[in-house]
């Protein structure tokens, strides 16, 4: 979903929970778990009937596109509300490729929306048009959030400068150190916030070894910033190697560029 871009990358969120009845196995674990890569847009849960699992599926890559959407649904014995098939399609609209890391989970008659949007026009209009689009025996819940700002302070903070390792390895250089401290203390004025930080390398090497790297490198950061006093449970690591350049892999610039670290702020 497009709403909020970051410095290096834009990540696609969940779409999960389409369900029709109490026996939910969408994505509910923290950090997003069901986001199987970046760009991708994961469908899972309990539908009723092939027909609707279809329809969800053709509208998502509609949306999305083929090559996005990852289909986790599942058909089973649940009781669906009247023309429920129909009331999801109505909510796979265009209006949610706004919302960056969303989720949105439909559990009978209940209808809930979370993610990031730029700001909070966009925030109440959303919802708004959900509700609109249903009619009155369901409930929308308005779990989104403003996070522009948030990401702003944490971008500001690392100004496109690289934390650097020694070379091939996750130990950080001393130069790399000072960045951290700084990051530490911009991190530490969002109380209350979770943050990601990713690992990327440049393509030099295995792919495997440099996913390993990158999430080595991303895990050495966390710990220095909870040795600065961030709590453990407010980051999570994710290494994603050298399949997001942001820069040519030819030349020593380019792969320098790469070989980085992104902080994103999370739920």
């Amino acid at each position: 979903m497009q709403a909020v871009k970051w410095m290096h990358t834009v990540r696609l969120g969940v779409l999960a929970g389409l369900v029709a009845g109490s026996n939910w196995v969408g994505a509910q674990t923290a950090g997003g778990a069901q986001i199987q890569g970046p760009g991708q847009v994961v469908v899972a849960g309990t539908v009723p009937d092939e027909a609707t699992r279809v329809a969800v599926i053709a509208r998502l890559r509609e949306l999305y596109g083929a090559e996005r959407v990852v289909d986790q649904l599942a058909l089973g014995s649940v009781v669906a509300p009247p023309q429920w098939s129909q009331h999801v399609q109505k909510l796979l609209s265009p209006s949610l490729k706004q919302v960056s890391h969303g989720q949105l989970s439909v559990q009978g008659q209940t209808v809930e929306l979370k993610g990031e949007v730029g700001n909070e026009a966009l925030r109440q209009q959303l919802a708004s048009e959900m509700a609109q689009s249903l009619n009155p025996t369901y409930t929308v819940r308005n779990g989104l959030r403003v996070a522009v700002q948030e990401q702003a302070v944490v971008d500001q903070a690392l100004a496109n400068r690289i934390v650097e390792f020694e070379p091939g390895s996750a130990v950080l250089r001393p130069a790399g150190l000072l960045i951290l401290d700084e990051m530490a203390a911009a991190l530490a004025r969002l109380p209350g916030r979770r943050f990601e930080v990713i690992g990327h390398t440049d393509a030099q090497g295995s792919h495997a070894s440099n996913v390993s790297l990158s999430l080595a490198r991303a895990q050495a950061v966390k710990g220095y910033l909870v040795s600065k006093g961030l709590p453990a449970d407010s980051l999570s690591t994710s290494g994603l190697g050298p399949d997001q350049p942001v820069a040519s892999n030819a030349t020593d610039e380019g792969r320098a560029r790469n070989r980085r670290i992104e902080f994103r702020v999370g739920g």
